[in-house]
């Protein structure tokens, strides 16, 4: 077989465990997607400046990294194709995985997912055209750009409440908008939440509109009151959409052992899933922290964990 690993996504994870499965001259396959919810690079191609990536003191764009990271897979033997994987078979001693472009399976006899995951958007108006523009699906990763501004948390569960609490941190205040007047976060983030004295709550409420579009900047935010409807306009510097993320793990279903919410699961403290021969790393294994750190770690594990079970077969 030409390849000894096939790796499905090409974000911090993904390329992560090119790099490290070309050292070990793996010969590594990168599908690295082509629809706008897997696209090439993965979520920080839509992050506009990283700050907390070590090695950058001064920051760096989102595609700037995923463009020297790629370089780097590259410069390592990778071959890339840009396209979606359409269909997999994962059993068995030889992994096969299907192109869009082509009749005949990728095959080799390891596959690392990482895929990644896709955070959910409200669909209010303006909410598109401001992301990175004051609009947010990630506190730890934008906070620290709002320092004393005021922004808005949308979302009930145990991740808007903890988004809220650190951004308190730098925030002047944090406004958490919901939709009804119970939250569904466990009590202990309740409790947590309600005694932080920056923290205020919106009950009844969801926003529709977000601007100001023209300025390239959130101005203010239109709510809609959920019993009757009525309109209010509530000026704000920054919007955070907490309301969970989308693992893309759907062409896997069936295949690898899954959690309830989707997220592949993997043996504890391996990339290892429950099928030999086939790993898990990055955001579509991982629903707690979700950074590009922590995706590019586990996809060095997933190349070490494949380049052993290789050697292992051989």
């Amino acid at each position: 077989m030409k390849h000894k690993v096939i790796i499905i996504g090409s974000g911090p994870a993904g390329l992560t465990a090119a790099v490290y499965a070309g050292r070990a001259n793996m010969n590594p396959v990168v599908i690295e997607g082509l629809a706008e919810d897997h696209q090439p690079g993965g979520q920080l191609m839509i992050t506009t400046e990283v700050e907390n990536y070590p090695g950058f003191p001064h920051g760096v764009t989102g595609p700037k990294l995923m463009e020297m990271m790629r370089a780097q897979a590259e410069r390592f033997g990778t071959t890339f194709f840009t396209e979606d994987a359409v269909k997999v078979e994962l059993a068995g001693d030889v992994k096969r995985v299907w192109l869009e472009s082509q009749a005949e399976p990728l095959e080799a006899p390891t596959v690392i997912i990482a895929t990644g995951a896709v955070a959910k958007w409200t669909g209010a108006e303006g909410e598109k055209l401001l992301t990175n523009h004051g609009v947010s699906a990630c506190a730890t990763c934008d906070g620290s750009f709002f320092r004393d501004q005021d922004v808005i948390v949308v979302g009930g569960g145990d991740t808007a409440m903890e988004e809220a609490h650190y951004l308190t941190n730098m925030c002047r205040s944090v406004t958490v908008v919901h939709r009804r007047d119970t939250l569904r976060a466990s009590k202990i983030m309740q409790d947590r939440a309600f005694k932080n004295p920056k923290i205020r709550f919106v009950w009844f409420s969801e926003i529709v509109e977000i601007r100001d579009v023209s300025k390239k900047k959130v101005t203010s935010v239109v709510l809609r009151d959920t019993r009757n409807g009525e309109l209010s306009e509530m000026p704000i510097d920054g919007v955070f959409v907490a309301i969970g993320h989308t693992p893309a793990s759907k062409l896997f279903f069936g295949q690898v052992e899954t959690h309830d919410n989707g997220y592949i699961r993997v043996q504890p403290g391996s990339t290892a899933t429950n099928v030999p021969g086939v790993f898990a790393c990055g955001d579509v294994a991982d629903h707690v922290y979700r950074q590009a750190i922590t995706a590019a770690g586990t996809g060095c594990m997933a190349a070490i964990d494949a380049e052993r079970y290789v050697s292992a077969l051989e």
